[in-house]
Order: C-alpha cells, then structure tokens, then sequence
C-alpha cells in the first residue's frame, strides 16, 4: 500500500475515479459539494468542480468519470440522464442528453472516444466528440439487450471491450452480476457470471468495476471480498487471481496509472488507495 487519498469528509460516497496516463492526474466523482476532484500524483487536490444545479457545468448526481488522452474529464450524470465533458480547470465544453436512459459506466478508447454504458435501456454507447470544440460527432449504440449494464472497461492494446451486467433474481439476498467480454468488433469473446464463478472460485462474486491492465487482463472489485480480482487475458477468461485481498472495506472503482500502480475507490472509508504494482 503507497497512498491513500481524500478519505471522509473531502470524498462522499465516491462512485467513479480514472487516471490521465499522461499527467498522473487522478479523476474522482464522488457526491460532495463539488462533485469532481482532481489530485495530482502526489495525492494533493488540485481541482474540485462541478457543483449541482441547473447551469451548463453543474453535475446533479454523477455515476462514473473518465478521462480522455486529450485531457478532458467525461461524467455521466445520473440527476439529468446526460453525459458531460470539461477540462481540467472544470470548464464544461460538452453536454450530451441523446436520448439517454441512465448513462452509468464509462471509459475512454485511445483515441478519446468514450464507450459508455446506459443502465435502463440495457444498450453499449461509442460517442465521438471533438472535446476542444465541444462538438458532439457520432453517439453509436454498439451493443443492445444488455441487463443493466454498469461497469465498463476498453482495452488500450486490443480495443476489446468488458462490461459488468446486474443480474435480478428472485429472493431478497439473490441480485448478482455477469462479466461480458466482447472483441474490438463486438463480438462476444467470453461471459461468466456470480453461480459460474462461484463454481469456478471459493467464494460468491458481486463485482462492481472492472478494468483492464496493460497486457489486456481483466482485473475486477468483489464487494462479498473486499478484494481485487484478476480474471485472466479475454482468451483465457476466467483464471482466479487475487491481486488485493487485504485493506479495502468497499471497492466501488478502479483505474491503472501509467506507472502501473493500481487506484481502487473504496467507498467504504470514502477514499483512493494506491497499490503498487
């Protein structure tokens, strides 16, 4: 363990954190006054933004954050159904409303699209944008008939993509969640749900973010562990590999930086823990 960052009282019941690879800057949504904070790889807050109301760079409630390589700071916005762009001094440049249900997960692609999730209408989204000029492109459903999809993580190496569905099941206690993983071109490589992995692994499984590391392993959070979970390459899906297994209390986010280290968001204590590889 390397650094714990925000903790209670400047973090909120966190709900998303990413990292810019080019600047170590770490992204972190959470349900505070100013929903977004900005640390830098050192841990201190360099920014906070995005407070709620009714103006163009308010944040009503947000539910992931990505960031973009070109620098720019995407939220999807849980209070207006939208998904919002700014830069790094918090200026919004882009609000997207195309019809969207629930946007919950996002992650940016290498050249700054971002592949994002809507939760009720079970559907993938691409969205191309020209962030700079705060002009919308192309919003592209990729994938339908999904069951509230949430979490959501692309490949830098391969582009494929993995997302975490929330499965409802009868029963009170019964609710679990299935890991589908689909190829560059959106074909269905592999899936494995929480009564598959539980035949597979010692324990129930409830995941709630996933991301991939740089060789295009599939890492996810387990809140029944409070661990973190390597889940293997997309071809060799699933291994069973804990990478954390001790000092989460409720990890709810995920990112890797560019040094490799891991950022998990425990909203448990309402902090940012970084491992070292």
């Amino acid at each position: 363990l390397r650094l714990s960052l925000g903790g209670w009282g400047s973090l909120v019941n966190p709900t998303g954190v990413s990292a810019c690879w080019r600047s170590g800057r770490l992204a972190v949504a959470h349900d505070g006054k100013k929903k977004i904070h900005v640390f830098g790889p050192g841990g201190s807050c360099l920014q906070q933004f995005g407070e709620r109301g009714d103006a163009g760079n308010d944040i009503k409630y947000p539910l992931d954050v990505t960031v973009t390589s070109d620098g720019h700071v995407v939220v999807t916005d849980g209070g207006d159904c939208s998904v919002k762009a700014f830069d790094f001094e918090g200026r919004g440049v882009l609000a997207v409303r195309e019809g969207f249900c629930l946007p919950w997960g996002l992650d940016a692609t290498p050249d700054s699209e971002v592949i994002l999730t809507d939760s009720e209408a079970g559907a993938l989204y691409r969205l191309t944008a020209d962030f700079r000029r705060g002009k919308l492109q192309k919003c592209q459903m990729i994938q339908s008939r999904l069951i509230s999809p949430r979490g959501v993580a692309v490949s830098q190496t391969s582009g494929a993509i993995v997302v975490i569905e929330h499965l409802k099941a009868q029963g009170p206690n019964s609710s679990s969640t299935r890991v589908k993983i689909f190829s560059a071109e959106m074909d269905l490589v592999g899936q494995m749900d929480s009564f598959g992995l539980n035949l597979v692994f010692p324990s129930k499984i409830y995941t709630t973010a996933v991301a991939f590391d740089k060789e295009g392993r599939v890492v996810v959070t387990d809140i029944c562990s409070q661990a973190v979970i390597c889940l293997g390459k997309p071809e060799e899906f699933p291994i069973f590999n804990p990478l954390i297994s001790h000092g989460l209390y409720y990890p709810v986010g995920l990112t890797y930086m560019a040094n490799n280290s891991l950022a998990v968001l425990d909203s448990g204590d309402h902090s940012v823990k970084i491992f070292s590889s």
